[in-house]
């Protein structure tokens, strides 16, 4: 049986984007409607991006992960070097975040050049996260196979008896990556699916092309 979704539909119109209001450069509009997001009651988790890979198979891939950082240099997040998205990043590089804030009928789609980040960071972040996510790190292989729920679960004990009473050490199969920007897009949802997109393409060391797209 096939469901029908014809009758699904939304009106958009809380905001615009207009090029007389915004930068020459992404990066201060990425910062502002991520404060915006960050400030609104009915945004969740404001740093969930969906990133996009795609390795040797071909097919692409989406999963969503938290964002760590961002600034001038790129965006962060960190995970397990053996899983299936870090064998893709090894493969191919090139990965997409998206951000979709739905509260404020906003998207930006980031495409960019992803690289492991400095051993030194990754220690620095591991050692801020929370004890019970770094035992996890440890204790999940991640993307492979498991038996049951109680394997995973007793690899778990495992790990909190190796470090009983010790500080949990970072995992020397995990760290961060860095994506570098070569392309923003920001799009805003208007009346009639006539959205605002407006896109940034990056030309050499601190010069951006701005064009809006058709909808």
């Amino acid at each position: 049986m096939q469901k029908s979704l014809d009758t699904y539909r939304k009106s958009y119109g809380k905001s615009e984007l207009l090029e007389e209001n915004i930068s020459f450069f992404p990066l201060p509009l990425f910062t502002t409607w991520f404060e915006e997001a960050e400030a609104h009651p009915d945004v969740g988790e404001v740093n969930a991006m969906t990133l996009a890979t795609c390795g040797i198979e071909g097919f692409p891939k989406n999963r969503i992960v938290l964002l760590k950082s961002f600034g001038v240099n790129g965006f962060s997040f960190y995970t397990n070097y053996d899983s299936e998205k870090a064998n893709d990043i090894a493969e191919n590089p090139r990965v997409c975040l998206s951000f979709f804030w739905p509260a404020l009928e906003r998207q930006v789609i980031i495409k960019g050049i992803a690289m492991k980040t400095s051993e030194e960071d990754s220690i620095t972040y591991f050692a801020s996260r929370p004890r019970g996510s770094q035992l996890g790190a440890w204790a999940s292989n991640q993307s492979t196979i498991l038996g049951s729920r109680e394997e995973l679960e007793h690899q778990l004990k495992e790990i909190e008896e190796r470090f009983q009473n010790k500080e949990v050490e970072k995992p020397p199969h995990w760290g961060g990556y860095l994506v570098t920007p070569r392309s923003f897009e920001f799009w805003q949802g208007r009346e009639n699916r006539l959205h605002d997109r407006i896109i940034y393409e990056f030309l050499e060391k601190d010069t951006w092309e701005r064009n809006r797209l058709a909808p």
